[in-house]
């Protein structure tokens, strides 16, 4: 599926490039792992190759896929949980982890919203941060440009601190 040096989004971690495709022994079996290094904090992932897909590892979004991301993020007219924060914030969790430009682009905005009406949570905020720095970065990488400039496109939809 990747080679070395592709760019890939593991969930909840971001954008990250294939370093290695290595083969280490596991418990008897001769397996491949994929060796990705997170472009936002140098982390270094292993992933089975075998099950790359299953864990969420996939292809950074084509340019084409970018406006569907800015249409989610426009679309104010949302209605936001009025539930407590650490029942929203679970739910927004399990968004991000799915690994989906679309659900985190969702938590991003939703949370936006909130933070119009109310105090977010120090926990709403910092999620708001990694949705954001999350978005920041693929949609960077998928661009090719700065990611000053991303953020100023979204500066154009939302006021983002």
């Amino acid at each position: 599926m990747f080679k070395i040096g592709d760019m890939a989004v593991y969930p909840a971690q971001g954008v990250g490039v294939i370093e290695d495709i290595e083969n280490r022994e596991v418990m008897g079996t001769k397996q491949a792992f994929y060796i990705l290094k997170i472009m936002g904090n140098g982390m270094k992932i292993m992933i089975p190759t075998k099950s790359a897909k299953s864990v969420g590892l996939r292809e950074v979004i084509s340019e084409k896929e970018i406006s569907k991301v800015y249409d989610i993020l426009k679309n104010k007219d949302v209605t936001i949980d009025k539930q407590t924060w650490n029942k929203r914030y679970r739910e927004y969790l399990e968004k991000i982890k799915t690994g989906s430009v679309y659900e985190i682009a969702r938590v991003l905005r939703d949370l936006l919203i909130l933070k119009n009406d109310k105090n977010l949570s120090f926990g709403e905020r910092k999620m708001m941060d990694t949705a954001k720095n999350l978005l920041v970065k693929e949609i960077s990488v998928a661009t090719k440009s700065d990611e000053t400039k991303i953020e100023e496109d979204l500066r154009t939809i939302f006021t983002i601190q």
